[in-house]
């Protein structure tokens, strides 16, 4: 069995823990110090990497929710952090799509064995895979209405601490606040500049907008709704060993069409990751 991970930043001697506000007062300079002197589309990767300093875990990453099963990346503190956010949109399950239709904190702090094994397997496979051993999702939001997850994962199994968790709210709510200011912020900044907020607009859309576009020509081709287009772009991705948003560059770039099941077999094959042979549940 792996060690807990234990939570160093909760030592504080004899001069006991800070304050709630302390708290926050330092999660505020660590924010602000992250964005400062820094070029402005690299702003929101600095930001998780800022997270990362706040809160005992190895990664970070925020995931913005475009309505429905849609979500985009917005920024993650590393690959692997961008690997797992990726393989959640890709099954469309795991901690951060429960802590989106919840609209509360999902913790799953060890996704090797017992309930949160058996919660997500494919994912805690894939996550496992990937070093990750715990994972926590932190809806961003107000009012119970979830508009994108705050996830953080640690490469060793283990809770987080009760100060920890309240570290991890309050940078929850900082990013929420930044997030729900950037359409505002957006509108005043002058396309023409190229940078600024616009900046971040466009670099977190635009694998967002390349699925929606390759779901709306899936729900075309098989005559289905945007959901069942989803989820067959899912199957694909799954069945190969890829991402949703490859799988979505594909049908956009027109390399890859689907078939309804009546037309599965067919001499023409658009999918260059297939080898020529037929397609899975009458796609080709």
């Amino acid at each position: 069995m792996r060690p807990e991970h234990r939570d160093h930043r909760d030592d504080q001697g004899d001069g006991g823990k800070p304050t709630e506000e302390q708290d926050h007062r330092r999660i505020t300079d660590a924010l602000s110090a992250a964005s400062a002197d820094v070029d402005a589309r690299q702003v929101p990767e600095a930001l998780c990497r800022a997270c990362v300093g706040l809160v005992p875990v190895s990664g970070a990453s925020v995931s913005l929710s475009g309505g429905g099963a849609m979500r985009a990346t917005w920024c993650a503190s590393d690959d692997t952090s961008g690997q797992l956010a990726e393989a959640q949109y890709t099954l469309g399950d795991g901690p951060c799509q429960s802590a989106l239709d919840l609209g509360v904190p999902v913790l799953a702090p060890d996704l090797t064995q017992g309930r949160d094994a058996r919660r997500w397997p494919l994912f805690a496979q894939q996550a496992v895979g990937l070093g990750a051993r715990a994972v926590f999702s932190l809806p961003l939001g107000i009012g119970g209405m979830a508009i994108g997850t705050l996830d953080l994962y640690r490469d060793t199994v283990g809770s987080l601490s009760d100060r920890a968790l309240r570290i991890a709210l309050l940078v929850r709510d900082a990013v929420t606040f930044a997030v729900l200011n950037l359409q505002t912020e957006h509108d005043v900044v002058e396309q023409a500049t190229g940078d600024g907020v616009a900046s971040w607009v466009e670099a977190s859309q635009a694998d967002h907008t390349e699925v929606h576009q390759a779901v709306g020509m899936v729900m075309v081709q098989l005559d289905v709704d945007p959901q069942q287009a989803l989820d067959r772009m899912r199957a694909r991705a799954f069945a190969q060993g890829r991402s949703v948003s490859q799988v979505a560059h594909d049908v956009v770039a027109r390399k890859l069409r689907f078939w309804p099941e009546t037309q599965g077999r067919r001499t023409r094959d658009d999918d260059p990751h297939r080898g020529g042979q037929e397609g899975l549940d009458g796609e080709r």
